[in-house]
């Protein structure tokens, strides 16, 4: 689809960038993926802020209004679709803006757990070094899931590669603290706020106790689990899940409609 490249705008598949870029060579730089609903970008703002920490984190360039005025230009170009909107800037210097299909999903997934260390020098940051997150995916669709649940050395259950983890015990939302060193996830603070979860570290134990999980993120909103590798979870979709995604079905469109007046 539409890509912007400083300003410019035209097809996607005919952007350029230098190949000595290190956004490129060394995956040197951040990003962020939003939700376009009828051509309507959503969690605009918190975006942005997200992406300027992970801008002061890496010591990286954020021209902020630059990056507003790209968004606005791209969307109106783009029209009224459902698609993602990707940010990303570069160590080069670089803004790239791209509007995306939304990727085809299962109404339920089957994750299988994936063992993972956090790299402490990026906790929190929003970065290009994805290598790791999206290996971790390609392994768990070669044993036959659909998604990874990444998992310490020390069995503490983190997030999936993109996306949060919730999981319901005895009628009560739960998720992994951030001081889990997980992403600070727009969307999970929004089914948070809406649902009233409760932060509490997770193991694969507590997993094997839940009565239902769910993945929350930017592109799959609320999508529920039915596997954790062996583990068969008794609902899915169960209740607390259907209503979260509900919850913030409706938040969206709360705030879609305040951002149009």
């Amino acid at each position: 689809m539409l890509a912007s490249v400083d300003g410019s705008i035209g097809p996607a598949e005919e952007a350029r960038i230098p190949v000595t870029d290190e956004g490129l060579t060394r995956g040197d730089g951040g990003f962020e993926v939003m939700r376009l609903y009828g051509g309507r970008p959503f969690a605009l703002e918190d975006h942005l802020a997200r992406l300027r920490r992970t801008c002061d984190g890496l010591r990286l360039a954020f021209d902020e209004d630059a990056v507003r005025a790209e968004v606005a230009a791209l969307v109106e170009a783009a029209g009224p679709v459902d698609a993602l909107l990707r940010v990303v800037l570069t160590r080069g210097g670089r803004r790239i803006l791209t509007v995306e299909p939304l990727p085809p999903r299962p109404a339920v997934a089957r994750v299988a757990t994936v063992t993972y260390a956090p790299n402490r020098v990026l906790d929190g940051l929003k970065t290009l070094s994805y290598a790791g997150n999206m290996l971790a995916g390609r392994l768990a669709r070669e044993r036959g899931y659909d998604e990874a649940l990444l998992v310490t050395p020390h069995g503490r259950v983190l997030e999936g590669p993109t996306w949060t983890f919730f999981w319901v015990r005895g009628g009560e939302l739960l998720t992994p603290p951030l001081e889990d060193r997980i992403l600070a996830s727009i969307t999970r603070a929004y089914v948070i706020e809406e649902c009233d979860a409760t932060e509490r570290p997770c193991t694969l134990d507590d997993v094997a106790a839940a009565d239902e999980a769910f993945i929350a993120s930017t592109v799959r909103e609320a999508m529920p689990i039915a596997a954790v590798d062996e583990i068969q979870l008794p609902a899915a979709p169960g209740p607390v899940t259907l209503a979260a995604g509900e919850r913030l079905a409706r938040r969206i469109q709360r705030e879609l409609a305040a951002s149009a007046v």
